[in-house]
Formats: structure tokens, C-alpha cells, sequence
């Protein structure tokens, strides 16, 4: 047998989540309790709780950000023949929801350095069929809302905001979800919490919420809502809705992902703030903005690779030395099904030379150096 040294390099992924004990402990309690399906006592008390972790009045869990988004446009009348106006830069379920919904996305150019959406791009695509604007909160950091929100104010528009990625992230001390008529969330796997889907609609308007609440069970109220009656109350169904509710399983590893939220923020926070010290002055990579005015939560963590460099070697590269990468997001107006699309040069920029390096709240210090070591070797020898 061979007495030579274990040369197994160590991969460290790109995402993952921080799940355990306390997880399984309140889904043994739902299990307990009998009650597995959605909308029901877990789903209320997360609601109640995550409404008022991000500033809102009320709050709906739905089954993913997907269903999230579809549902508030519909509740916001969004309807066959209008156009919104929406983040270029994002995963697609944010236009594909607008196309869902029976209307047109029209995408609006992106900041170089934050890549949420440029004001002044936004402006110059009002127009008379625009409904509304969906501002997406690109890896979590608020784009530039008081801006938005002029915008919509001077030409009668609804804001909504696509905050996926942003639970925790704060615009001005106002926490993201509280920045538009309603907001998106999810909880995918990839977020900084999860209970591996879901998600939650939130807005200050109890009207609106109490119509999400009922598209999301087929077009009537919630059986939970009946509960405790003395009567036999029997609902009627006024309008074709949808199944878009959560799990109480899910919900109560909500329950406990929302207790984590500040201690899981804390620990992306130290591995951005190691990654901007590690990659101060090396040329062939950007580092992101995080802006003074807002917390960012660090859901993707992505350098901008330099034109001169091949992004796919780079990450052909990291990938051999165990260290995950994948591109950042998308640049919608790029994607086949949204048909042909005005030029968005910023957008497509960042979609053409961004990539992801690890992030996630299990990062051990080890880890983050090894990442930013690998990194900056590899940039260097491709220089």
C-alpha cells in the first residue's frame, strides 16, 4: 500500500443550506399536531411573524416566488393588452410571470455596478399600455426605490417588487419586501433561508392580500379559516383560482429559518467582507457593490470577470480545484421566448462576464480563503 499523502482536494459548493436539528424538531411537531397540509396553523404564525420581519401589514405564504409574483399581479388587474415594466437582469420566473399573467414585460437596462434597474431606463419606457413596474432586488440589494417609486407616482403606476433574494436587506433602514404596493419572496434552497421551496407575497394592503389568499386556494378561503365555526359554513366559489398554498411542514421550517435569519446574514456578511479584502487590487476581476445606504445579504456573491479574460476558462478552472461557479443570472431580454427585444447593452454585459463564487451561511473561514486563494491563482495564471 501506497504511503504517499492524501492529495484529495476538498470541493466546496457553490450554495447550500443551513438546516438541523431545530428544523426537524417543528416539522415532528406538525406531524404531532396532524395538520401537514398548507395554509394552515404553521402558515399563519409564519406569516404573522415574516409580515412583521419585513415591514408589512400582512403576508401570504405560496408555494414558490413563482407563484408569489403571478398571484400579485393578478390581484394588482394586470391583464391581457398591458405592458410592465421589468428588471432586465433576473431570473426569467420574474418576466415569465408578466406573460402569465396575459400581459407584455418590457425590460428595462440595469446599473453597471449594483445590476438592478437604471431609473432612467425605467423612465423611457413608460408608455400608454404601462401598467406598473416589477423591480427586482438583484442577489438581495435593493435597487433604487425612491426613484422607482417617483416614477410610478408621476405616471399612475403600481411598484412591486421581485425581492427573492432579500430577506434581511434593508433600502434607507427600510427592510426589503417594504418597498412597493407588494413584494415577492422565495425560499428556494439556494436562499438565505429556505425550506427548500416557497415563498411569501407581502404588502400593506389588506385587500390585496385577502384576494391572493383566496386565488391561492382554488377561489375560496383557506379551511383553516373555517375552523372553529358553529356552524357548516360552505364556500362559493365566485372565481377559478389555484394551488399555490405552502406546507404547514414547510412553513414550520420557516419557523426556524426566520429565528437563524440574523446569525445566517452575520456569516455571508464576513465571507463578502473577506472576499472584497482578498480581492482588493487584483486585475481581471471586479468585485460587487454593496451601497452605503442599504444592507445587502449576500444571497450570490459574483465577481465581474475582464473582457480580456475567457469567463468559461476561469470557471473551468475553479471547477477542476473543487471550488463551485456557475454565471450569475440572466439577461431576460436575451432569452428566446420573450421574442425579439431592444438592444440592453449593460445587461448583457454583466450576463456575458459575471460568475459566481461560493456562498452560504455553513462557510467556514478555512473555506472562504481557500476560495479566494484558488480565485486569485487562477485569475493570475489566465492573466
Amino acid at each position: 500500500m501506497s504511503d504517499s499523502p492524501d492529495t484529495a482536494v476538498e470541493n466546496i459548493v457553490l450554495g447550500q443550506p443551513t438546516v438541523g436539528e431545530e428544523e426537524l424538531a417543528a416539522v415532528a411537531e406538525v406531524f404531532r399536531s396532524g395538520w401537514l397540509a398548507g395554509a394552515g396553523p404553521a402558515c399563519r404564525r409564519f406569516e404573522e411573524r415574516f409580515a412583521k420581519a419585513v415591514g408589512t401589514q400582512h403576508a401570504l405564504t405560496t408555494s414558490n416566488c413563482g407563484s408569489a409574483l403571478y398571484l400579485g399581479l393578478r390581484v394588482l388587474g394586470v391583464k391581457p393588452g398591458d405592458e410592465v415594466i421589468v428588471s432586465d437582469y433576473t431570473f426569467p420566473a420574474t418576466g415569465h410571470a408578466v406573460l402569465q399573467a396575459g400581459a407584455t414585460p418590457v425590460f428595462a437596462d440595469i446599473r453597471p455596478d449594483t445590476f438592478n434597474a437604471d431609473p432612467a431606463s425605467i423612465e423611457s419606457l413608460v408608455g400608454p399600455r404601462t401598467v406598473g413596474i416589477l423591480a427586482v432586488d438583484v442577489f438581495g440589494q435593493p435597487g433604487d426605490f425612491d426613484e422607482y417609486r417617483a416614477i410610478a407616482d408621476k405616471h399612475g403606476l403600481w411598484l412591486f417588487e421581485d425581492a427573492a433574494c432579500s430577506a434581511g436587506a434593508t433600502y434607507k433602514t427600510r427592510p426589503a419586501g417594504s418597498l412597493g404596493d407588494l413584494a415577492a419572496f422565495s425560499f428556494h434552497g439556494r436562499k438565505g433561508i429556505t425550506a427548500g421551496e416557497g415563498g411569501a407575497l407581502v404588502s400593506d394592503r389588506e385587500d390585496l392580500i385577502a384576494h391572493a389568499r383566496k386565488l391561492h386556494t382554488y377561489g375560496i378561503e383557506p379551511a383553516f379559516n373555517r375552523e372553529g365555526s358553529d356552524e357548516l359554513p360552505i364556500p362559493t366559489f365566485h372565481e377559478a383560482g389555484f394551488n399555490f398554498r405552502l406546507s404547514d411542514v414547510q412553513a414550520a421550517i420557516m419557523n426556524v429559518q426566520l429565528d437563524r435569519l440574523p446569525e445566517l446574514l452575520a456569516t455571508r456578511r464576513a465571507a463578502a467582507k473577506h472576499y472584497h479584502d482578498a480581492f482588493a487590487g487584483l486585475d481581471g476581476v471586479e468585485v460587487p457593490v454593496a451601497l452605503p445606504d442599504r444592507e445587502h445579504p449576500w444571497q450570490t456573491y459574483a465577481l465581474m470577470i475582464a473582457p480580456e479574460l475567457s469567463r468559461g476558462q476561469v470557471a473551468l478552472k475553479l471547477r477542476e480545484r473543487g471550488i463551485g461557479c456557475n454565471f450569475g443570472t440572466y439577461s431576460s431580454h436575451l432569452q428566446p421566448v420573450y421574442g425579439e427585444q431592444r438592444p440592453l447593452p449593460v445587461s448583457a454585459d454583466v450576463f456575458a462576464r459575471q460568475l459566481a463564487i461560493p456562498m452560504h451561511s455553513n462557510l467556514t473561514d478555512a473555506q472562504v480563503e481557500r476560495v479566494a486563494t484558488v480565485v486569485r491563482e487562477v485569475v493570475t495564471e489566465l492573466s
